[in-house]
């Protein structure tokens, strides 16, 4: 199956290497800041650091979200975190987020500024600070919660399990990619069951757990991830292809894709958010342009 050599595991582990994947310059077993950097404060009581992966992109199409809803507290600042150059381990980000992941939140309108980490954390708060986007009824909001909770235990077995192994790791390994292959679409089967017949994933309304589940799976189907589109057969989950499109279509959805985003296409990229008008003003194509003097 694999000409790899056989790994006999020491008995004690040492970190004594560099995996050699995508990452590694960033992976390390210790937990704490590796230098000290204060994090920048907008105008705005809600400060979002953070940067356009999955796990960011729920929070900022949950705030733009909220504020198509009128919900003009809502209103924040977000400011990239890039990842890839260690800035989740500086002191500032280390005091909002002890865990050194994105996103992280910091709210001043509070008597005492809270934190908040952990994307479905994020997501919780900001939904019942401004009674939004969550069933008030009991066994909706329960629903809702179950998916949400869902979401946040399956999205790992998708990215550090499929999406690892199948893009990111510096060679391919059979075992690991079937592994991880047969559990994410073990899981797209199951949204596909479950949404047979309902719109949103806690049944009539749009919520939370449409929000941060949308922002792996419905974006893994709509072919936005580890370009597995085609060997995940995504096209053949049809109710989850339905829900996906909806959600996509969504303005504020595709306003949420584009905060903190730093890669891809110019046009889609604001990699700092301060107001609204800089959707149209400070994504980077306009940026660029402005540098080359057009």
């Amino acid at each position: 199956m694999t000409d790899l050599p056989t790994y006999v595991p020491p008995k004690v582990w040492t970190w004594n290497k560099a995996n050699g994947g995508e990452f590694a310059n960033i992976n390390r077993p210790i937990a704490g800041p590796t230098h000290d950097r204060d994090l920048p404060v907008g105008k705005h009581p809600l400060q979002l650091y953070s940067l356009a992966t999955p796990n960011g992109v729920k929070v900022t199409v949950l705030l733009e979200e909220l504020l198509a809803s009128g919900h003009t507290g809502a209103e924040y600042d977000a400011w990239l975190i890039n990842i890839g150059n260690g800035d989740q381990f500086g002191s500032g980000f280390v005091d909002v987020n002890p865990n050194s992941k994105i996103p992280a939140l910091m709210d001043h309108s509070a008597p005492v500024p809270q934190r908040v980490f952990e994307s479905g954390s994020i997501l919780l708060y900001l939904a019942e600070k401004f009674g939004a986007f969550i069933p008030k009824d009991l066994p909706g909001r329960t629903e809702c919660m179950s998916w949400l909770f869902w979401q946040m235990g399956s999205a790992p077995y998708l990215g550090g399990g499929f999406g690892h192994f199948y893009a990111y790791a510096p060679f391919k390994i059979e075992y690991a990619i079937d592994r991880f292959t047969m559990e994410t679409k073990r899981q797209l089967d199951v949204l596909d069951r479950h949404l047979a017949d309902k719109d949103f994933m806690a049944g009539g309304v749009y919520s939370i757990a449409d929000i941060a589940i949308w922002s792996w799976y419905g974006q893994l189907a709509l072919g936005r991830q580890y370009n597995a589109a085609e060997f995940l057969d995504v096209a053949s989950y049809l109710n989850v292809q339905r829900w996906a499109q909806a959600i996509d279509a969504r303005p504020a959805v595709t306003r949420g894709r584009m905060v903190n985003r730093s890669f891809g296409d110019l046009h889609m990229q604001l990699r700092e958010r301060h107001d609204a008008s800089d959707f149209e003003l400070r994504t980077q194509d306009k940026i660029e342009a402005g540098k080359h003097g057009n």
